[in-house]
């Protein structure tokens, strides 16, 4: 079952579990804004019994308008990537602020609360993103000390050890070997945590990069990748949803 709602201006989309409750999970979207596919993992979430919320974090930015299929295809089409990133990089100004992170984080913090009080959850919540998504996860992470599990996709985090330690979920994170930026970063990302006291693990996929997750971008999809993570993230979930 399937609902839209809105948590103050932010709009969430709501996928419900038929059977019992395992717990509740915040679902962050790629940059991209919600879409088809983010509505979609959502639901195979749900499936597995997880009260999903899924907010539109970028509904008042004007992207989710401006944004193509087409354009994000392109992004990843090695033949069409350079004359497209100019074009994405303006589109994308209006996330970048500092004001923006500010409220999104706000909205985050909300959107958790409330589900994290819904009966059914037990005040068992987890998140999970991809890209802009992954990066939040990050960021809930450090400001929510009741989230019990963090899974952020393909995220930057680029906080200090000061501030990761207010970290108390423990976090496993996913990455393509070729998202060369992100992964270069993770050894540093990796000492940071381990000063910083988290539970953090990561896995790093070959063969593919940004976005692997995406099974509707037939540019960035590895299905290798994707299969695997989604079954560690399963079982992740079970382990620290069930504490």
């Amino acid at each position: 079952m399937t609902e839209n709602i809105k948590i103050e201006q932010t709009p969430v989309y709501i996928s419900k579990p038929s059977g019992d409750v395992k717990g509740g999970l915040i679902l962050i979207h790629e940059v991209w804004g919600m879409n088809d596919h983010i509505r979609d993992v959502a639901e195979r979430y749900s499936k597995e019994g997880y009260l999903v919320y899924a907010p539109d974090l970028v509904s008042d930015t004007g992207i989710e308008e401006l944004i193509t299929v087409q354009l994000q295809q392109d992004l990843f089409n090695p033949e069409k990537r350079n004359q497209v990133q100019p074009k994405l990089r303006e589109l994308m100004a209006p996330i970048q602020s500092p004001d923006f992170a500010k409220k999104t984080v706000a909205s985050l913090k909300k959107i958790f609360e409330q589900l994290y009080n819904e009966s059914v959850t037990n005040q068992k919540v987890a998140v999970i993103g991809f890209c802009f998504g992954g990066t939040y996860s990050y960021n809930l992470a450090v400001v929510e000390p009741r989230l019990q599990a963090a899974i952020p996709y393909y995220g930057h985090c680029d906080q200090p050890a000061e501030k990761l330690r207010s970290i108390q979920a423990p976090i496993l994170s996913f990455y393509g070997q070729n998202d060369v930026a992100l992964v270069s970063s993770l050894p540093d990302l990796e000492n940071r945590m381990h000063n910083a006291e988290v539970d953090f693990s990561y896995k790093v996929y070959p063969d593919c990069g940004h976005a692997f997750f995406n099974d509707s971008n037939p540019y960035a999809y590895n299905e290798n990748a994707a299969k695997d993570s989604w079954i560690q993230s399963i079982e992740f979930l079970a382990k620290n949803l069930s504490r």
